[in-house]
């Protein structure tokens, strides 16, 4: 089994890839195929994707019983003692003094000076 997710690509790719699977959501494909095909599909894929991000799915012989391969996406795929995850970016905080606006919140201005 496969499953292929692509965002933002053109749709000559999404023609490509039903010729072997089935495009049961908008970019989401499904199917079957063996090892050669879907190499050959993935490779596809990175070469036509452009700026977009394409994720792939397929049964492996594993614990899991799946593997994926990621191209151009934030998350990033890990082996953490034989198990693949997929790692997620901090989100980036900007809580430094000088991000801050100076001077009273609009809450203490209006207990300061009553509901005016």
């Amino acid at each position: 089994m496969i499953v292929i997710v692509v965002t933002a690509c053109p749709v000559g790719l999404r023609g490509h890839l039903t010729r072997w699977l089935l495009e049961i959501s908008a970019g989401v494909f499904v199917g079957k195929a063996n090892a050669r095909v879907r190499a050959l599909m993935w490779q596809r894929v990175t070469d036509m994707v452009k700026t977009g991000r394409a994720i792939m799915v397929y049964s492996a012989d594993n614990e899991q019983g799946l593997a994926f391969e990621v191209h151009a996406h934030d998350w990033i795929p890990v082996d953490f003692e034989g198990i693949n995850l997929m790692l997620r970016p901090a989100p980036r905080q900007a809580t430094r003094d000088s991000d801050r606006e100076a001077g009273w919140s609009n809450a203490s201005k209006r207990r300061r000076y009553g509901n005016r």
